[in-house]
């Protein structure tokens, strides 16, 4: 498979999708000499998100985000996540204390 017809044409009200292997090529074309506005101009990338995956592979052999996160970027996620889920529940039980007096 060519590295062009490995592009996920999006729709443009949505994010694009990169397959990994795509994003890997992209990197390996920069990594060896090619321009990068030449492969940002050929396959419509960002600069941004080219920036992002070059870096993302040096760091730690990874385009994903998940495994390019610092240890402070994990713990405010999970504490997000908590947070929303305690916000859920207060809820739950702000709905049900009327409920549970009437009884």
């Amino acid at each position: 498979m060519t590295t062009k017809e490995l592009i996920i044409m999006a729709d443009p009200n949505r994010p694009r999708h990169y397959e990994e292997e795509f994003k890997r090529q992209i990197v390996r074309l920069c990594e060896n000499g090619k321009p990068s506005s030449q492969i940002r101009a050929g396959y419509g990338i960002p600069r941004s998100t080219l920036q992002r995956w070059v870096q993302g592979i040096r760091n730690s052999g990874s385009t994903r985000a998940v495994d390019n996160r610092t240890p402070e970027e994990n713990e405010l996620i999970e504490l997000r996540k908590r947070n929303r889920q305690l916000e859920m529940e207060v809820d739950v039980s702000e709905q049900a204390a009327p409920v549970s007096a009437r009884r």
